[in-house]
């Protein structure tokens, strides 16, 4: 009896082949980012000449964009009663985020959330086994309905609340401490192209995309300022941003060792190294480009 053909003459499950080699390969390649994320972390952490009012000396990249691998690991040294727990909100696909790093070294658990389906799938297929309490959520976060993700939470007060979503970030954390989040570490995205004194971000608007907003891809987040107004207000001391001018790191006084923040001595502020090298331009010139976009002050 004849095999059976596909429309285009091939015989049935030849595309069920090819998809599994495809996964497999692209399954592999994940596997050696990962390796190769280990190893780069591990020798940059060794390497550093850590100075403990100094958090520049901190920072080493393993899994994270820029320097935050290093500046969680020290952080969480000083916490005085840590819980070993997570949440963030942008985690990507997992080889690139600011949690993996305390998963695969550490052993913590907590919660990874991110909008891109395929995205979190892939997470969760190459770092499920790392780790136990680990949940890997897909979702597009809304202020409407963040207050839901506490529910998936084992701890309203975890070690680490890291959030990067290139958009709506600033009512997501406004809902979420609304809603008795209470993390002892923050890590959250600034646009630098706001510049160090603006307190402002975008409007709100649920289906909020930065590649459809506006041609530039710099109209999106917020600014250094209006973090600070906001953390500020909730009790929360700044303690730095890191080199490449992409994050702001806020911590709870309560929970570090006394005398910990206090000697601190934070990077105040540093533009985004990746939009200046876009865009060839700095400060207000790098505003410019967005100018008369709506705004809105907090």
């Amino acid at each position: 009896m004849p095999s059976a053909q596909n429309g285009r003459g091939k015989p049935r499950g030849f595309n069920d082949m090819r998809n599994i080699l495809h996964d497999y390969l692209t399954d592999l390649h994940d596997f050696q980012r990962i390796a190769i994320a280990i190893a780069k972390g591990g020798v940059a952490r060794e390497a550093r000449e850590i100075d403990l009012t100094q958090p520049s000396t901190w920072e080493f990249s393993g899994f994270s964009q820029n320097g935050e691998d290093g500046i969680i690991d020290i952080l969480k040294s000083a916490l005085r009663e840590p819980n070993r727990y997570f949440l963030e909100i942008g985690s990507a696909d997992g080889v690139q985020n600011n949690t993996t790093w305390l998963l695969v070294s550490q052993q913590y658990h907590g919660v990874m959330v991110e909008g891109d389906p395929a995205k979190s799938a892939k997470a969760r297929r190459l770092l499920a086994g790392c780790g136990i309490g680990v949940r890997f959520e897909s979702r597009f976060v809304t202020r409407e309905n963040a207050e839901e993700l506490l529910q998936l939470c084992a701890h309203a007060q975890p070690d680490l609340f890291s959030l990067d979503i290139d958009g709506n970030d600033y009512y997501i954390a406004q809902a979420l401490l609304n809603a008795r989040l209470r993390p002892k570490i923050v890590i959250v995205e600034y646009n630098s192209i706001f510049g160090p004194q603006r307190s402002v971000t975008i409007p709100y608007s649920p289906d909020f995309d930065y590649r459809k907003a506006n041609p530039t891809r710099l109209y999106y987040g917020v600014s250094l300022g209006a973090w600070q107004k906001l953390f500020g207000a909730a009790g929360y001391r700044f303690v730095t941003v890191e080199r490449n001018g992409v994050n702001a790191i806020f911590a709870d006084p309560a929970q570090f060792r006394s005398g910990f923040l206090d000697a601190v001595k934070a990077l105040n502020y540093a533009e985004n190294t990746y939009q200046v090298s876009a865009s060839g331009k700095r400060g207000e010139e790098q505003f410019a480009l967005i100018r008369g976009l709506e705004l809105v002050e907090v």
